[in-house]
Formats: C-alpha cells, sequence, structure tokens
C-alpha cells in the first residue's frame, strides 16, 4: 500500500519541474529578458543538444540483456491499436487530419517515464515497477520518437509550396501523370528519411543501444572524463525543456492557451485512452500481477516534455502540449493514486 511519505517523494519529484517553468514565463511576461526569435533558439538547443545528450546517458546505462520482452511486446501492442482508431477517426471524420491524428497519438502514447514514472512506479511497485518504467522508457527513445520524427518530417514536406503538384511528363496521358506522382512520393520518403536519420535525437539513441550491447557484453566501462561531459548536458535535460515551455507560454494570449475544451480532449486521451490501450494490450499478452499493475500506470504517467519540444520545433500544437504538460501533471499525483488503489482490489 502507497504511503504518505511515498506520496510525498513524488511531489518531491514533480513540483521542483516548476521552478524553471515559472522562471521561464517570467523572464518573458514580466522582466522582458527574451524576444520570439530567443525563445527558438532555446528551444532549438534542447532539442538538438540536450536531448540526445541526455538520451544517450540514460539508455547507455540499460542492460539490455535483462529486459521484460512480454511488457515490450504489450507496449508495442497499445500503440498499434492507438494508431488504428486515430487513422479511423483521422479519415473518417470531418475534423480529422494529419495533423490533429499526430497530435492525439503523442498525447495518448508517449508518458514522462523518468522525471515522474521512476519515483511513482518506485513507491508503487518497487523494483519491479522502477525497472518497466525505465525499460518504457527505453522503447519510447527508440520506437516511438523516430517514429514521431518520421511523421513530422512528412507533415513539414507536405506543407511546403509545391508538395503534390504533378507535372505532365513526356507522352502525356493518364499514365504520365501517375508516374510523375510515384517518384514524387518516393522523393519524398527518401527526403524524409535522410532527415530522420541524420537528426541527433535519432544518432543518439542507437548509439546508446550498440554501447550498451557492447559494454554489457563485454563488460566496459565509459572513460570517466567522457561520462563526465555526458553528464554536466545531462543533467540539463528537464530544467531547458521546462524553462523553454514557460517561454512559450509567456508569449501566449492565454496561459490555457489552447481552450478548455482542448484541454479537456488532452487530458483525456492522456489518462484514459492511452491506459485503455494498454489494458487490452496486457490482456493479450497475459501480463499478470504487479507487472500488469505497473504497465497500466506508467500508460497514466504525465504526458512526455519532450512532446512539447518536437511539438515546438514542427510548429505542431504547441500549445496543446504546453497546457497538457503543465495541468496534467499536477493532477497526475491524485489520478495515479486512484488508479493505484483501484488496481489493489483488482485481482489480475
Amino acid at each position: 500500500m502507497i504511503e504518505w511519505r511515498d506520496v510525498y517523494k513524488v511531489v518531491n519529484a514533480v513540483l521542483p519541474l516548476y521552478a524553471p517553468l515559472t522562471l521561464g514565463y517570467g523572464s518573458v511576461k514580466w522582466w522582458n529578458m527574451f524576444k520570439s526569435e530567443q525563445c527558438d533558439t532555446i528551444n532549438r538547443f534542447f532539442c538538438y543538444f540536450v536531448l540526445p545528450i541526455y538520451s544517450f546517458d540514460f539508455i547507455a546505462h540499460i542492460d539490455p540483456y535483462h529486459m521484460n520482452y512480454r511488457f515490450i511486446v504489450a507496449d508495442i501492442i497499445s500503440k498499434i491499436i492507438l494508431v488504428m482508431i486515430l487513422a479511423l477517426w483521422a479519415t473518417f471524420t470531418k475534423k480529422g487530419s494529419f495533423s490533429w491524428f499526430i497530435t492525439s497519438l503523442v498525447l495518448s502514447s508517449l508518458s514522462n517515464t523518468v522525471i515522474v514514472g521512476v519515483p511513482f512506479l518506485d513507491s508503487m511497485y518497487g523494483e519491479v515497477g522502477k525497472q518497466l518504467t525505465i525499460q518504457s522508457y527505453t522503447i519510447q527513445t527508440l520506437l516511438w520518437f523516430p517514429a514521431l520524427l518520421f511523421m513530422l518530417e512528412i507533415r513539414r514536406a507536405r506543407a511546403m509550396p509545391g508538395f503534390g503538384v504533378r507535372d505532365r511528363v513526356e507522352g502525356g496521358g493518364e499514365r504520365g501523370v501517375v508516374e510523375e506522382g510515384r517518384v514524387s512520393l518516393f522523393s519524398l520518403l527518401k527526403t524524409v528519411s535522410y532527415k530522420v536519420l541524420r537528426n541527433p535525437n535519432c544518432f543518439a539513441c542507437y548509439v546508446s543501444v550498440i554501447w550498451g550491447l557492447v559494454a554489457y557484453r563485454w563488460h566496459f566501462h565509459m572513460p570517466e572524463v567522457i561520462d563526465g561531459c555526458i553528464k554536466i548536458v545531462a543533467k540539463a535535460g528537464a530544467c531547458v525543456a521546462m524553462f523553454s515551455m514557460g517561454l512559450f507560454m509567456a508569449v501566449q494570449p492565454k496561459i490555457v492557451a489552447c481552450g478548455s475544451g482542448l484541454t479537456i480532449v488532452a487530458l483525456v486521451l492522456r489518462f484514459v485512452v492511452g491506459p485503455s490501450a494498454m489494458v487490452i494490450a496486457s490482456l493479450v499478452v497475459r501480463l499478470h500481477g504487479d507487472i500488469f499493475r505497473a504497465s497500466f500506470i506508467q500508460a497514466a504517467l504525465p504526458q512526455a516534455i519532450t512532446a512539447f519540444v518536437f511539438a515546438k520545433e514542427y510548429s505542431l500544437h504547441a500549445e496543446v502540449f504546453s497546457v497538457s504538460i503543465s495541468v496534467g501533471t499536477i493532477i497526475s499525483v491524485p489520478v495515479l493514486i486512484a488508479y493505484y488503489a483501484i488496481l489493489e482490489v483488482i485481482h489480475i
């Protein structure tokens, strides 16, 4: 049973996030220290420098030979369920679009596993919960962040002037138009794939996995000076991300920039839809006991801070993500405790 000291431990992990958020907000709103283009630069600095090193530092110290592969399969199945449901919604409804498909998928699937998840799951389920949360972050970084970047690059390419324009090739007729369309699609996918592979976040993820496989197989240790260089940048991760989000919130006309309606939708996607998909996936692969409960809780964690950083960089509903993180992180404490109490009386 979770105790008050465990709740205090979680609150201690959550509340410090709002210190850099407040400083970022105040530096623009009250003190006029930064201009709009400078705010974008800070976000880009985090996106392309701090975040890759932060991910490398975390994943490089995870033993890839001792992971719960059944849980990983459940996580993959849950994401497939979400993709299928949201793709149908985006295709067959008037309000659906590719942009909102990406936003809804991220809101329901990417969670704050490290900063909030580790203290939460450690308090609730001990080492089992902690390890599942760490593994969840690993899969999220290796699979879902690159997939997100791929979709964002496709969206950016589609928004460029001239995309989708088909010129008549020699020979004319319907056949000529179809051939030109195929070339354009191939060129698009080639360009997008090249950009994603060159992205420092993807590069850092896969280098860290290779290092982990080699280091834990032959018991290598990273040189202390290199490890120190990595950690000094990685430690700034959460601080710079929340500071950047505070800057963004300050330039919006309202703190809840997306409005109450979208805020409720974002919170439902995060705390209801995502965990529901994980329940179905966990039952499919037959997870039981604390592993099942921990899988559900980690799927109901608040929104990943990284989601806002990518949304801001690619101009994708950043106001929705900023509200989802700032509001969702606060209400996640009572929501997750309520979920924990319910799961304690359910025997699966």
